[in-house]
């Protein structure tokens, strides 16, 4: 725990962690069963909800998968990770293989490198040499994807063609971990729209772009702006108080300071321990709230929200 925790904090976190839920972990398993159940329950009765009434169903919930992913990573809802693993494979959402997102994002959970270029993974900034070797069209859609709805349409293509130019690198200089990751995402992949091309009313093409990258897409909206280039790390981090569909779809990392700081914290504890200190936490975020996503769209939906060049990097 955070050594700048107060005595009477630090109890606050560890009477959360001793609770009947947290030892069991039971939301989280739940929420499992229901994902787990609810796509096949959609995909395997399709015929009857229809193409479109299957689509709008299918969105959401792997949005909701993408954050479960999340939570599995990080611990939850067991201490093995292979096990975690084993519960998270699951291709719903297509794109990301889940080690590969498990391992780039834990090293982004490495706050003193937080936003900066090339050393966390999740950045949305260009370095100065990146900056000046970029094309005038590459960085006028850098500066698109500083929109709100500049992210929501190409947040997802551009992170893809990042994501296909870094792993097909690392491919070709033959990776033996990349092509065994690749190679098990693909296949399952494979038996994954198999099933749907054979038992559904979805085409595959449909599942693909119509259903899975808007998925991706929506994702895209929370990162669009948890961290800010400071020369603080601890005030690089926000505090989002999004209303209850954005805060369920995202499981909570609304609250993304809270989560930075406690990320064993289960994504039910973190209202809470938010709530419980929000004076303080806002202190030690140096400000850095956003009173919900709708606040990021009225400023922001086509007006960029800072550079996509790093200020001091």
């Amino acid at each position: 725990m955070p050594h700048y925790f107060d005595s009477a904090h630090q109890e606050e976190i560890e009477t959360l962690r001793r609770r009947f839920t947290a030892r069991t972990e039971w939301p989280t398993w739940l929420l499992l069963i229901g994902v787990y159940g609810g796509w096949f329950g959609i995909v395997l009765y399709s015929h009857r909800l229809g193409l479109w009434g299957s689509t709008l169903l299918l969105i959401p919930l792997l949005v909701l998968w993408l954050s479960v992913q999340h939570e599995l990573l990080h611990g939850h809802p067991t201490r093995w990770p292979i096990l975690n693993k084993i519960l998270g494979y699951a291709p719903f959402a297509v794109w990301y293989p889940y080690t590969l997102y498990r391992d780039s994002h834990l090293l982004h959970h490495r706050d003193e490198d937080l936003t900066i270029p090339g050393r966390d993974p999740e950045s949305r900034y260009l370095s100065a040499g990146q900056w000046q070797g970029s094309s005038i069209l590459v960085r006028r859609l850098h500066w698109l994807n500083k929109t709100v709805l500049g992210r929501f349409a190409l947040g997802a293509p551009l992170a893809l063609l990042a994501l296909a130019g870094e792993e097909l690198q690392r491919l070709k200089a033959g990776n033996r971990q990349a092509w065994l990751m690749w190679l098990s995402h693909g296949a399952m992949t494979g038996l994954m729209l198999l099933l749907i091309k054979n038992f559904s009313v979805l085409p595959v093409w449909h599942y693909l772009f119509l259903i899975s990258l808007p998925a991706l897409s929506i994702a895209m909206i929370r990162s669009y702006y948890e961290h800010r280039p400071l020369a603080a790390p601890k005030q690089r981090t926000v505090l989002n108080e999004a209303a209850w569909p954005w805060r369920w779809l995202f499981l909570n990392l609304n609250f993304h300071l809270v989560h930075h700081e406690l990320p064993g914290l289960p994504w039910y504890d973190l209202p809470r321990a938010y709530r419980a200190r929000r004076e303080q936490w806002l202190v030690r975020s140096g400000g850095f709230l956003v009173q919900g996503y709708g606040q990021l769209w009225r400023e922001h939906g086509v007006k960029a929200i800072d550079s996509p060049r790093h200020p001091f990097h």
